[in-house]
């Protein structure tokens, strides 16, 4: 593990807890040491402050992201809902949010480690409506043309491209992609988004990854014989409901 944090205490309590629950850690106190650290030893997943001096944890998560996927839970003070989405869109497998409970922060390490780990064995060949993914190789691609797929958005596309025309609502995606039993379900929409903008021909008007009022998302292999809502609909809400934040994640 490694933990990035300019707060003493904070990275004291976080790396205490790791370590105790088996996990070998190592930390960082801001961006370039946290640079350094994962370029001389890769590590597993970091939990990564979003507040760090000079460079922030927005621009190291980009930045460890542009060297290969690892996961990363961002970690941070700032309730803002803006900054929170702009951590999920940059790749941040989960958001906590101080102050927080130690020991749900190792559970949900636990989580993402077990996603992560377990992504890659299924082996074998996916495609359809033009997208092919290879599972062993995890290497994504559409019509030929390789795709820059985060370790999250590869495991989205394979769980719809393995139920073509099935209806999944946020909270079954979270359980079967995320591996989780609890979460934000905004995590869910921002990587639909994010998967959008990369495998659609025009992600305002989605035909692959489409919006069923009031219960999910579907893939449509055949998107010629699909009659779904196309956009604009927040998945499991009416027009009443849902935050005005969740309005601003919509898919």
């Amino acid at each position: 593990m490694l933990v990035v944090d300019d707060d003493l205490t904070v990275a004291e309590v976080v790396a205490g807890y790791l370590d105790r629950a088996g996990y070998a850690v190592d930390r960082a106190a801001d961006g370039p040491q946290a640079l350094t650290a994962a370029a001389s030893a890769r590590p597993d997943l970091v939990v990564l402050d979003l507040m760090l001096p000079g460079m922030d944890g927005l621009e190291v998560c980009a930045k460890l992201r542009a060297t290969g996927p690892v996961p990363v839970i961002m970690l941070t003070a700032r309730g803002d809902e803006d900054d929170r989405i702009l951590g999920l869109e940059l790749g941040a497998d989960d958001y906590v949010t101080k102050p927080f409970s130690p020991r749900e922060l190792v559970l949900r390490v636990e989580s993402v480690l077990r996603r992560s780990r377990a992504a890659a064995p299924r082996g074998g060949e996916l495609g359809g409506a033009g997208l092919t993914l290879d599972t062993a190789a995890r290497r994504a691609a559409k019509h030929g043309a390789e795709l820059a797929l985060t370790l999250r958005e590869f495991d989205l596309l394979a769980h719809f491209l393995r139920h073509p025309g099935r209806v999944f609502g946020r909270e079954e995606l979270m359980r079967e992609v995320w591996g989780w039993e609890f979460g934000d379900l905004s995590t869910v929409t921002v990587h639909v988004r994010r998967l959008r903008g990369k495998v659609e021909d025009d992600p305002a008007r989605p035909r692959l990854i489409t919006t069923v009022w009031g219960v999910g998302y579907r893939f449509d292999a055949d998107p010629a014989a699909a009659g779904a809502v196309r956009d604009g609909a927040y998945p499991e809400d009416g027009p009443q409901h849902g935050s005005a934040a969740d309005r601003e994640a919509r898919p």
